[in-house]
């Protein structure tokens, strides 16, 4: 879970290690002020949250678009739902690679990870109505670039 929401936030994924790492790390030295107000692990992604935004801050880190490469193969039909299946779970994660980080970082948190609103706002350290502004557009803009991705796609499943 900290590799995905740091993954959502820095778009790569040696970057993404080295924000875990780093987030464990501070985790570990924090422990002491740790209060027990929210659920650890929600501290604990606030951590991931801020670590990960500040490294494309201090590193001044391009995010860079990608177009997807289709690979034209024949098939096996008995195999041919778990291939759609990884066709759909590698479109997302494609999708959720193209959104800004916030977007990107909010939609995984609330599907994925299945948190609540209220633990999204503590993780993120967003009122309750700016976390569901951001889902909002996440949710529209995510429909647009799955959208363009099918567009490109030769697979229209």
């Amino acid at each position: 879970m900290a590799f995905s929401v740091a993954l959502s936030i820095v778009k790569q994924e040696h970057l993404a290690e080295d924000v875990v790492q780093d987030a464990f790390i501070k985790c570990y030295q924090s422990l002491s002020s740790f209060k027990g107000k929210s659920k650890f692990s929600t501290w604990f992604y606030r951590i991931v949250v801020h670590i990960a935004f500040n490294s494309i801050r201090y590193k001044k880190l391009t995010l860079i678009d990608f177009d997807l490469t289709d690979h034209d193969q024949a098939y096996d039909e008995s195999i041919l739902d778990e291939i759609i299946g990884n066709e759909r779970r590698e479109m997302i994660n494609d999708a959720l690679a193209i959104l800004s980080p916030k977007e990107s970082v909010a939609l995984r948190l609330f599907y994925l990870e299945e948190q609540s609103m209220e633990e999204i706002q503590e993780i993120m350290g967003w009122t309750l109505a700016n976390t569901k502004v951001i889902l909002h557009r996440a949710r529209k803009n995510m429909q647009q670039v799955l959208n363009q991705l099918i567009k490109k796609s030769e697979y229209h499943g």
